[in-house]
């Protein structure tokens, strides 16, 4: 029942070429996530294997403080997801004094792993919560 969070802010990669590799990883299991990461041609895919291992770092050291026991077999990314960051304005010198502008994008990528059993618990209370309104609604 173990959830954890890893964010890295201001990477140098455009946000569309992160998103197609986040792609890759959305909703598969954590080992396998890291076996796709290694060997995906994209530049962005180094950046984002570091942070699905420090992800599983992140919730190794969050089951050992609850004294939980955690295996790792067990986790996968529940939500992955690039959102845009700063954007480094820069000038290219052209012909007859002309200036072309270069946008250097960054992004914030996060990833959320999880265990089986914490997406169980999350939907039994959001089909509890929605019974019950169901429920006030046919009386």
């Amino acid at each position: 029942m173990v959830e954890s969070i890893a964010r890295v802010r201001h990477i140098r990669v455009t946000p569309q070429k992160a998103r197609r590799v986040v792609a890759l990883i959305k909703g598969k299991q954590a080992e396998e996530a890291l076996a796709i990461l290694k060997f995906a041609p994209q530049g962005a895919s180094e950046p984002i294997y570091k942070l699905v291992a420090s992800a599983i770092a992140n919730a190794r050291v969050k089951s050992d403080k609850d004294g939980e026991y955690l295996d790792e077999q067990d986790l996968y990314v529940k939500n992955a997801y690039v959102d845009e960051g700063t954007t480094l304005k820069r000038f290219q010198p052209r012909a007859q004094g002309r200036a072309f502008q270069i946008k250097k994008r960054t992004s914030h990528i996060t990833v959320v792993l999880s265990t089986p059993e914490v997406a169980e618990t999350a939907a039994a209370s959001t089909s509890s919560a929605t019974g019950n309104k169901s429920k006030k609604a046919s009386k």
